[in-house]
């Protein structure tokens, strides 16, 4: 991430990488009934998304997240930035899903005030929270800068952006709905873009995998497990199998 006062570097983006939680499943697969949930292909692999357009922002909005995810890891010699890296894709694809209308969530009242590490407590989809989101940025930049956030310049958006984070900047939301939490949400699937495997819209050539040396998806690695401090040598590999 480029902009400075804010804490935040490329550094702290790896390092919070490795912190992504991982869902398991629970240990048999059985119901509250007792009965086991079984549905033809099941356990088939997820299927690659269609990188081209967009499913669920509209023009405006797919424009200021890339330009968000474009400030939040920017192009560098250490890798493409995250627009090229496809983060505003996989965005777009986990919005336009389940994910997006957070259809494994209970999102009924009564809400009440949660702690710092309970995340947001409210009724508003992801979905919901990004559209107000986005809306609340643009309206911030016009009426401070008479620009939509995407027109801003590189220098001003970096700004904006430590202003999200850091408190400075309060956007206009639905009470529940804070504009730290707003940004931190960008900012964890801006991260969960740029490292998830390729099929996901994301992650484009692998180049978040080759910027921290990680294999991806090989099937041995009995041959280095003994090799201590020693740079993996193979490429990484997708779950289909495509070499980056």
């Amino acid at each position: 991430m480029q902009y400075s006062g804010s804490g935040l570097s490329r550094r702290r983006l790896l390092a919070s990488a490795a912190a992504l939680p991982i869902l398991a499943a629970t240990a048999d697969g059985r119901s509250l009934s007792g009965a086991v949930p079984w549905s033809p292909f099941a356990g088939a692999p997820p299927r690659p998304v269609n990188p081209l357009g967009w499913y669920f922002f509209t023009p405006v909005e797919a424009a200021t997240v890339e330009a968000i995810v474009d400030r939040l890891i920017p192009t560098d010699s250490l890798s493409p930035g995250g627009k090229d890296c496809g983060c505003a894709i996989y965005i777009d694809r986990q919005l336009a899903g389940s994910f997006g209308q957070a259809d494994r969530l209970y999102t009924k009242g009564p809400f009440r005030t949660g702690l710092a590490t309970q995340g947001y407590q409210g009724d508003l989809t992801p979905a919901g929270r990004y559209r107000a989101g986005l809306q609340a940025l643009n309206d911030h930049t016009n009426a401070v800068h008479k620009k939509d956030f995407r027109a801003l310049t590189p220098e001003q958006q970096d700004e904006v952006l430590a202003g999200l984070d850091g408190g400075k900047i309060t956007l206009k939301l639905k009470p529940g709905f804070s504009t730290k939490e707003f940004f931190e949400m960008v900012l964890q699937n801006t991260m969960e873009g740029f490292f998830a495997d390729p099929l996901y819209g994301g992650n484009k050539n692998m180049a978040g995998w080759k910027l921290i040396g990680f294999p991806g998806a090989r099937y041995d690695y009995r041959d280095h497990i003994d090799k201590h401090n020693v740079p993996y040598p193979k490429g990484p590999v997708s779950i289909y199998g495509m070499e980056g």
